[in-house]
């Protein structure tokens, strides 16, 4: 993209007034955003409000500083082959999938070593949930992103706390030593000079080595609290399938499972204890038809990709008393003893030995809870 065509696309989605709705209208009308510039009011009126209209005759504050910004930024020289992009709609390289949901960006802002390919994204799913998930949900993006991401898939995310996070950090384990590939996508709601959360700065990081960080925003966009369910549409958007692995009744995860159905894609969900509100969320939308998962297999078998060994190590547990007797939903010391019967001094040893392990995750409130392997 040359630097008249970057100021040209910038002013456009700058103009007050002008989403990206009413400037789809005007670019089909008029070709590239160029050509606004040069209609007559009245020939912009065919097509736009006249608030608008005259919105478009006027450059907009600010648009100096944000292209010799946005130009430097995307001449920056590649390290480590992480490259910056920008995608502007039309472009022979603009995501496909993305130009079937209600609302496609105008810009696509890209940070990484992949790209936007097709085949890519047609192996692709995204994993999402809670930003407070339980010790098992984490568990389980993690390992589920692993696996799917060893089975070949991309896992699109939006590298959030919790969830995100750890669906991110499984995908990027499941390439082997000193391979490099599309293996996540973090579709992000800030500039992209930016990272948020800020615990997050070395997972993006690596995420940019072995994958794609995208946004639609301009760079120095603030972590804005609209900007996040926004960019839901656009992780719906980038995958074949979405998968909840936690998220409570009233969850962003919850936004963009809606969208993914919309969209006529499918829909998983990992059931939970009645116990916990993470759960609820997942338990909804089995109700309303999404598929029931309990393997990472199942969602292969369902979205009709290759099959996949799983990973994760099984264990044998008949002889593991203590396990079972643990169960699957969080329980106290007490309960937990009159379940198996040791004396309370063995039953602590037991457990510290098992949370060592990473078998067994204290909760708050005295509770124990078996960390089960995908």
């Amino acid at each position: 993209m040359e630097r008249d065509e970057l100021g040209n696309w910038l002013r456009l989605t700058l103009t007050p007034g002008v989403g990206n709705e009413s400037a789809r209208k005007l670019l089909a009308a008029f070709g590239l955003p160029h050509a606004l510039w040069q209609q007559s009011p009245e020939a912009l009126q065919q097509v736009v409000a006249p608030a608008q209209a005259k919105a478009l005759r006027s450059e907009p504050d600010g648009l100096a500083a944000l292209l010799e910004r946005t130009w430097s930024w995307l001449q920056e020289a590649p390290v480590d082959g992480v490259k910056h992009q920008i995608v502007a709609l039309g472009d022979a390289n603009y995501p496909p999938s993305l130009l079937c949901i209600d609302d496609p960006p105008l810009l696509l802002y890209l940070l990484g070593t992949g790209a936007l390919r097709a085949a890519a994204l047609a192996r692709s799913i995204a994993v999402v949930g809670s930003r407070n998930p339980s010790p098992q949900g984490a568990t389980n993006a993690r390992n589920f992103s692993r696996s799917l991401g060893q089975a070949g898939l991309t896992v699109v995310s939006g590298l959030a706390l919790g969830i995100d996070g750890a669906a991110h950090e499984g995908a990027l384990e499941s390439l082997a030593p000193g391979a490099q590939g599309l293996a996540t996508i973090a579709v992000v709601g800030t500039g992209l000079d930016r990272v948020y959360p800020g615990q997050h700065r070395d997972l993006a990081r690596r995420i940019s080595q072995n994958g794609l960080l995208l946004s639609e925003y301009p760079l120095g966009t603030p972590p804005l609290s609209a900007n996040f369910p926004r960019r839901n549409r656009l992780i719906a958007g980038l995958a074949q399938g979405t998968l909840v692995v936690e998220a409570a009744l009233k969850s962003g995860s919850l936004i963009t499972a809606r969208l993914t159905a919309e969209q006529g894609k499918e829909v998983f969900a990992i059931p939970g204890s009645i116990h916990l509100t993470q759960a609820r969320g997942c338990h909804a939308l089995i109700k309303q038809g999404a598929k029931l998962v309990e393997s990472v297999q199942d969602v292969l078998e369902e979205m009709g990709f290759s099959r996949v060994e799983d990973p994760a190590p099984t264990q044998d547990l008949a002889d593991q008393g203590l396990l079972q007797a643990l169960g699957l939903d969080p329980v106290g010391l007490d309960a937990l003893q009159a379940r198996c019967g040791l004396e309370m001094a063995d039953l602590q040893a037991q457990l510290m030995a098992l949370e060592l392990d990473g078998e067994v995750a204290r909760l708050p409130g005295g509770l124990f809870q078996r960390q089960m392997r995908d």
